[in-house]
């Protein structure tokens, strides 16, 4: 079953006859980085349930401490005594949000990589009445390309992998890396594979020392919250407006007046595929910048 996706209602808009149990996405880990929305259901809500020390940090930028609420998560990985430690968590969640809405926070997003799953699977299988509201959060696998000065563009791609303990996944022309504990060996690894390597740890996170590097000497010391990008040596994407940076600032040419024959351009896109691709990026709806990253 797909989790409740909140869309344009209010953060109070849920049945006030059904317990509700919010999901909320905290970001990255900078409290500046929660969403407007994500803000507002945790100041609508009687308790929020943290499942770790970050998390519960960011969470009370917003709200008072003892609006918290503790659950208890054993260290392993044993499945059985996970399955009990989700069991008996659900089972407090839902009995507080059956006397009034509460929240689970999480850093990131809640359903990307997150312990929100565990929580909202348990619930919909023990506790049905419970309504589940899912506020998505800024994460950090997206928010990686302003931290390292990657672009992403359109009609590129990007494969998303784990990397703990000097795994080093390769077959996509770029990777975005995770839970990198080991980076001097994926970095061999890696550049092994003809890849190019750059990591980024605690990235737009208000605990621990923010690290961008090529280096993997500069990350010797384990930590669970080190991304890597990679890309192929020879990976290369041909993008219309970066003739910009070559032709045309060396021979002069202006953008807002026009071509090297005098025409104006009346505010169309300069393509280099001329008016067959402004036709095409018109069709696709690209021609007003509406891509805006939703393929």
């Amino acid at each position: 079953m797909t989790p409740a996706i909140s869309g344009s209602e209010p953060a109070t808009g849920s049945d006030p006859d059904t317990p509700t149990v919010y999901g909320v996405g905290l970001g990255p880990g900078d409290a500046d980085l929660v969403t407007v929305r994500g803000r507002a259901v945790l100041e609508s809500v009687e308790t929020v349930y943290s499942p770790g020390r970050l998390s519960r940090s960011v969470a009370t930028e917003y709200v008072d401490e003892a609006t918290i609420g503790d659950l208890e998560f054993p260290m392993t990985r044993d499945p059985d005594r996970l399955r009990a430690a989700w069991t008996e968590a659900a089972e407090v969640v839902a009995a507080r949000a059956r006397e009034a809405d509460v929240a689970f926070v999480t850093l990131g997003d809640p359903n990307v990589y997150s312990t929100f799953g565990h929580l909202r699977r348990t619930l919909e299988a023990f506790h049905p009445d419970v309504a589940l509201d899912v506020v998505p959060g800024v994460s950090a696998m997206t928010a990686f390309a302003t931290a390292l000065g990657v672009e992403i563009a359109a009609g590129t791609g990007l494969a998303l992998r784990e990397a703990a303990d000097g795994a080093a996944p390769t077959g996509p022309d770029r990777l975005i890396l995770f839970k990198v504990t080991d980076a001097p060996t994926t970095h061999e690894k890696l550049t092994d594979a003809g890849y190019e390597v750059r990591f980024g740890r605690r990235l737009f996170m208000e605990h621990g020392e923010t690290i961008v590097t090529d280096d993997p000497a500069d990350l010797a010391e384990r930590d669970y919250y080190t991304l890597a990008y990679a890309e192929k040596e020879s990976f290369e994407v041909e993008q219309a407006t970066a003739a910009f940076l070559t032709d045309g600032e060396s021979d002069g040419a202006s953008t807002e007046s026009g071509g090297d024959d005098g025409s104006a351009t009346s505010g169309e896109p300069i393509a280099d595929g001329g008016d067959e691709l402004v036709a095409l990026e018109r069709a696709d709806g690209r021609g007003g910048g509406d891509c805006g990253g939703h393929r």
